[in-house]
């Protein structure tokens, strides 16, 4: 269940300073446990020490919540007075200004009633970071919900409630610096296609599954589908519309649902400055892809239009989000720009794309691609239907 806030002054903490914890603490605690399975986990001094700077009441019980990333432990908390998450961010996601960032965000969307976890201030100082031996510690409320169903109405609240993250950061100004760049046109990318050949060949070294002529020309077909896509959108005017916070991450597995209505919008961390549309075009393609299975071959080419036509339709919807033409023209391509960014780049450091075999993965991508394109115009109007 979802606990109401805690009073504003646990919500007005921004700082990346110390949290008074600098000095504290015995010589020697470990914080980066790893266990069989590689996933970190705190020590128990560790954690003694980051819980005593939460008023949270009693600890009634903990036990560990591995979702997400292996090098970012997590703990779920009952305590006196609710449910908590509480998390230690992981190398590379711990800079302390990009942090604060997030939870400034964070912070002025919760201040907006936006269906999202509450940061917890700390005790002292209100700070809604925790900092200590170079670790960045969060605690949150915690929500319970359910995923995503497949539903249309499900699907037309997710769409809904990007709308109303973008109104309501329209005009938002951080105090600090937000990342920019996107799936669109990006350098990373770019460089991916470079290594697909090799990192497919390395996980298919006899060419059993395909020669080396067939991998070249799949992963052909893929950059210049992906250049092609990017080069229309640009066309179409994208560079010159203009930009805001968007989440960047918008997709079914950062949503938790209570029966079709979304309850909570997680994971800001990818949040930047972009055009709204890459954030619309993206979630368009996350709530109407199918997949299913272990086997991409067997995944259909199509996506759900009647799923696509409701997000869409449930965006547009929300006053003052109102999509205009020249967006809609865009979001085909947009979508088959995500589609490959989200794909090549896993591939391109390991040869397989979660667990699942790169190879089998890009000939889907490849079937997915060709259907988008063939029916760009007809997605592109469908709002029209």
């Amino acid at each position: 269940m979802a606990y109401p806030p805690p009073p504003p002054s646990q919500h007005t903490g921004v700082n990346v300073g110390m949290s008074g914890l600098s000095a504290s603490g015995p010589s020697g605690v470990s914080s980066a446990m790893t266990a069989a399975d590689g996933r970190t986990r705190f020590s128990n001094d560790e954690l003694a020490i980051v819980l005593s700077y939460f008023d949270i009441g009693i600890i009634e019980a903990i036990q560990e919540f591995p979702r997400g990333s292996r090098k970012a432990p997590k703990l779920l908390i009952r305590a006196e007075k609710g449910l908590f998450l509480l998390k230690r961010r992981a190398r590379g996601k711990d800079d302390p200004f990009k942090v604060a960032f997030c939870h400034q965000l964070q912070l002025y969307l919760a201040s907006k009633q936006f269906p999202l976890p509450h940061l917890i201030g700390t005790r002292n100082d209100n700070n809604s970071m925790l900092q200590w031996r170079h670790n960045i510690y969060e605690l949150f409320e915690y929500i319970k919900g359910i995923s995503y169903d497949n539903s249309l109405e499900a699907t037309g609240d997710s769409g809904k409630t990007l709308a109303l993250f973008h109104k309501l950061l329209a005009d938002f100004q951080p105090e600090y610096e937000p990342a920019m760049g996107s799936y669109h046109a990006s350098r990373s990318v770019a460089v991916s296609f470079e290594r697909i050949p090799q990192a497919l060949h390395k996980n298919d070294p006899e060419g059993e599954r395909a020669s080396k002529q067939q991998i070249i020309d799949l992963a052909n077909f893929i950059k210049t589908s992906y250049n092609e896509a990017a080069m229309k959108v640009n066309e179409m005017g994208l560079p010159d519309w203009p930009m805001q916070i968007v989440h960047s991450d918008w997709h079914p597995g950062n949503m938790l649902f209570r029966g079709p209505k979304v309850v909570a919008v997680i994971d800001y961390d990818a949040a930047r400055i972009q055009q709204r549309i890459t954030d619309i075009a993206n979630g368009s393609l996350q709530f109407s892809i199918i997949g299913g299975g272990d086997d991409p071959a067997q995944w259909p080419d199509h996506l759900d239009e009647a799923r696509y036509k409701r997000f869409l339709r449930t965006y547009d919807s929300v006053p003052n989000c109102v999509l205009s033409r020249a967006e809609l023209r865009t979001i085909p391509w947009l979508m088959i720009e995500a589609l490959i960014a989200e794909s090549v780049i896993p591939i391109a450091q390991t040869g397989q794309f979660a667990r699942m075999e790169g190879l089998s993965f890009l000939l889907m991508v490849e079937r997915k691609v060709r259907w988008l394109q063939e029916h760009a115009q007809r997605l592109s109007e469908i709002l029209d239907s």
